[in-house]
């Protein structure tokens, strides 16, 4: 049976979220899925504040990689990370919830490139982030077969 991009999305972002121990144990929740997006939110808890007391700015990058993820396998063909990159535009503090919003900018052939923008619980921009993909091998999930 045929599946829409929708329903493939949301298949593979199940398969996906029952094996992500890492954004599990961040505390992360997979908030919504589609072609090509995806968004995720994440508190900041006490054990994750750097020496400046704001949160470590590695775990804003894993919520805005962990998004990114999300956004780029959302096609159901299993892609992988060739480059990311992020800028930091505003501290984040304990007790914040921090939403990353992905969206991909453009996919030719196996390449694909992502934005993912991070913001608090007010709407204030933490951080702006791009990443770029490659599809490898396989699917996310076998869904789409007959």
């Amino acid at each position: 049976m045929h599946r829409t991009p929708q329903q493939l999305a949301e298949a593979a972002a199940a398969v996906m979220y029952a094996r992500d121990r890492a954004s599990l144990a961040l505390g992360m929740k997979l908030l919504r899925v589609g072609p090509g997006s995806a968004s995720m939110q994440m508190p900041v808890r006490e054990d994750m504040a750097n020496v400046h007391n704001t949160c470590h700015g590695g775990l804003i990058y894993t919520l805005a990689d962990s998004t990114f993820a999300y956004a780029c396998n959302s096609h159901n063909r299993n892609a992988v990370a060739v480059t990311c990159v992020i800028e930091y535009m505003r501290p984040a503090y304990v007790g914040d919830v921090l939403t990353a919003i992905g969206r991909e900018q453009g996919l030719e052939g196996r390449n694909g490139v992502y934005d993912i923008r991070v913001e608090n619980q007010t709407g204030e921009l933490v951080a702006l982030f791009r990443g770029k993909s490659t599809q490898i091998k396989g699917e996310v999930t076998e869904l789409n077969k007959p």
